[in-house]
């Protein structure tokens, strides 16, 4: 398992989107398959993960799960240093609503939790970590996979409807049981 250092600020893709050897060559992601049934949030976080390795070498375990009501302006965060990703609950149950799928629904909720994965792993700069997103997206579910869609556009604009969900101050938080499972049913019941 390989662990990422606290802040690789260099990306791993260029101006292009492609890496600096170039196009990702890489072979079929087994997991992809995943976001076109209905799924929970440890089940998209497990083909985040997957993702992410596959395509970067990359993982951190024991991440953890809340949910918070945000304004609609914000996805979700990362604390720097922190374990706890917070997603914003308003914004997840609107796409919820709107979806036309389960694949759309579970690539949204992808692409938010892909991106503050890839903060954890120390891509902090919002300019390093939207490409570093669409580039593991693309290489994992090719081009016309709605989550490299979501990961290559803005989510806002694809869906306007996300500026009316609900808006917060994020003082309510809950925690999300069963999250992470892989790397933390040893240690976590």
């Amino acid at each position: 398992m390989a662990i990422a250092p606290l802040a690789p600020q260099r990306s791993p893709v260029g101006p292009s989107g492609t890496p600096p050897g170039g196009p990702a060559t890489a072979a079929p992601f087994p997991l992809a398959r995943a976001l076109e049934s209905p799924a929970d949030f440890d089940t998209v976080f497990r083909v985040v993960r997957g993702a992410v390795r596959h395509v970067l070498g990359l993982e951190r375990p024991g991440l953890g799960l809340g949910l918070s009501n945000l304004p609609p302006q914000l996805g979700a965060y990362w604390q720097i240093a922190g374990n706890l990703i917070v997603l914003n609950e308003g914004l997840v149950e609107t796409m919820r609503h709107h979806a036309r799928s389960a694949v759309e629904f579970n690539s949204f909720v992808y692409v938010i939790l892909a991106h503050e994965y890839l903060h954890a792993l120390g891509y902090l700069a919002e300019s390093a970590v939207r490409p570093v997103t669409a580039y593991v997206t693309r290489a994992a579910f090719g081009a016309d996979h709605p989550a490299t869609r979501m990961a290559e556009g803005d989510l806002w604009r694809l869906y306007p409807f996300l500026a009316e969900a609900p808006s917060g101050n994020g003082r309510r938080l809950k925690v999300v049981r069963g999250f992470d499972r892989d790397t933390t049913e040893r240690y976590i019941r």
